[in-house]
């Protein structure tokens, strides 16, 4: 029988996020701080066969997204399935290495929520192929360098310059609801806003609240239950905040209610820091 590989893809946590210029070629210069979580993707590889499976395992909470529109569900995608280019990142990291394996992918980091799941996946088959260019991992996506390291790290330029910081525990509570955020539609409207100064350590936080007003339903959700404002994570749409393990776990169940409640639909979990792979 085939040997399997078993790899661990964990989700990115962009804890701060500074947008400090723009290339000639119009890619955007980044200073952010970035943690690995213990919320991961799974990949079963298969060295040499081919074909690419991907399971949906997103342990979302609630009800089917409700038609009220203050709650911006029904203007976002659904996050169902896979969107076809977080899977095909798969596929292109093993061309990018020259490798062919089937490979099993259980999703458990929504796509399009700003955790870097898909980037996650890729970095993930660059370890197994013992690929470590940075070329090669920012050829793929400006998450994957990050990624491919782990742990925690000061990112910057266009994702190629990571520099690796001690190991810090900590434990957040996440609220993705059901909508997708696409990353370079934040930017583009970032740049139509004039470059605004998010006053909450994340420059693109005004620019996604602009493209996804029910970010807004969705972060006076949270802040009414936690009695503080969370923090948008990287692009969105992420809403998150900080707490001590207990905490975290015993806010997560609080959020949870609220959503059932709400009869809307998200993922909401309480995830720890992860070290380096």
């Amino acid at each position: 029988m085939p040997a399997v590989d078993h790899l661990w893809a964990p989700a990115k946590l962009t804890r701060s996020l500074r947008i400090v210029g723009m290339r000639a070629d119009g890619y955007h210069l980044l200073e952010t701080e970035m943690a690995s979580l213990d919320l991961a993707d799974e990949l079963e590889i298969e060295d040499g066969a081919e074909g690419l499976e991907v399971i949906n395992e997103v342990a979302w909470v609630g009800d089917a997204p409700a038609q009220d529109q203050s709650s911006g569900l029904a203007s976002g995608q659904a996050l169902g399935t896979v969107p076809a280019d977080q899977a095909n990142i798969v596929a292109k990291a093993l061309a990018a290495v020259g490798r062919r394996a089937r490979v099993r992918l259980r999703k458990r980091i929504p796509a399009g929520a700003g955790l870097g799941g898909g980037s996650s996946d890729a970095a993930a088959v660059l370890r197994w192929a013992g690929a470590s260019d940075p070329a090669t991992a920012v050829g793929l996506g400006a998450d994957v360098p990050f990624c491919l390291l782990g742990g925690r790290a000061r990112v910057g330029g266009i994702g190629d310059r990571v520099e690796p910081l001690g190991f810090e525990a900590f434990s957040v509570v996440l609220v993705t609801p059901a909508l997708c955020v696409s990353t370079p539609e934040v930017y583009r409207c970032w740049d139509a806003l004039g470059g605004p100064h998010g006053e909450h350590g994340n420059d693109l936080e005004p620019a996604a609240l602009v493209l996804e007003p029910g970010l807004l339903w969705w972060r006076d959700l949270i802040a009414s239950v936690a009695a503080e404002r969370p923090n948008l994570a990287g692009s969105g749409g992420t809403w998150y905040l900080e707490r001590a393990p207990d905490a975290a776990r015993e806010l997560a169940a609080e959020i949870a209610g609220a959503v059932r409640e709400e009869h809307a639909k998200a993922l909401v979990a309480a995830a720890a820091s992860a070290p380096r792979q």
